[in-house]
């Protein structure tokens, strides 16, 4: 379904006009998987399709929410100020996932939520949600798994890269990133943000990633320093 008027946001080059929700090429892993048209009939708040480059922030900490997200391309990191100061990555979203989902009960969001690559979203009023979670158990049941499944995700990260030497850690990053379509093949991000990520200085970060290549671990693909092949899996899974 189309609809018929659109929300201002920040940025007017953002905008990339309505969704067309029931033909989403990624419909099966977002937010409105198992919605009919029947129930689609329900929305009469715009659904927008938005773009974002990377280091634009989606949203902010402590802003008040109107709308939650659902990642459709590219990933997004989950941002939170430390007591000391800095800035602590939490979490790592990916398509499928959810972004501002605790607005659903908070009313505003929780961390700032910022591209780390080029991403595409869908942008749903909280007003769309609250409709069809009361009209449509299909869509209740759908937001409980979204729910479990970030819990999950939360607890899987802080088990996997938060404990262990610099090379656990990393080697741990390395193999949550992996592509679904090859997973021998690993998308990074900035030595800044695996720091961020894995609370190490980007020095420690730079001579693990080299480390890793040297040995054969790795096989960088580009210049950047940010897309490489896993050439050997099982040194891996058992980095020391």
């Amino acid at each position: 379904m189309r609809a018929k008027v659109t929300i201002p946001i920040q940025s007017d080059s953002a905008w990339r006009g309505t969704s067309d929700c029931l033909n989403c090429g990624v419909r099966e892993s977002v937010l409105f998987a198992d919605l009919t048209p029947q129930d689609f009939e329900q929305i009469h708040a715009p659904i927008d399709d938005l773009e974002y480059s990377p280091g634009t922030t989606l949203q902010s900490r402590g802003a008040a929410a109107a709308s939650v997200m659902t990642l459709r391309a590219g990933s997004v990191k989950l941002v939170r100020g430390t007591i000391d100061g800095r800035q602590r990555i939490v979490r790592v979203l990916r398509v499928g996932d959810v972004i501002g989902q605790e607005a659903l009960v908070g009313g505003c969001y929780e961390n700032d939520a910022v591209a780390l690559t080029n991403v595409k979203v869908c942008r749903i009023p909280l007003e769309v949600i609250h409709r069809l979670v009361e009209s449509t158990p299909s869509m209740h049941q759908r937001l409980m798994q979204k729910w479990h499944q970030s819990l999950q995700d939360a607890d899987d990260w802080l088990a996997d890269l938060n404990f262990g030497n610099a090379r656990q850690r990393l080697a741990g990053l390395i193999r949550k990133m992996r592509s679904s379509a090859d997973p021998s093949v690993v998308t990074l991000f900035s030595r800044e943000d695996m720091g961020a990520m894995l609370d190490l200085k980007l020095e420690t970060v730079s001579r693990t990633l080299n480390a890793f290549v040297r040995e054969g671990i790795l096989e960088p693909l580009d210049k950047s320093g940010r897309l490489y092949r896993i050439a050997n899996a099982q040194r891996l899974s058992d980095p020391e």
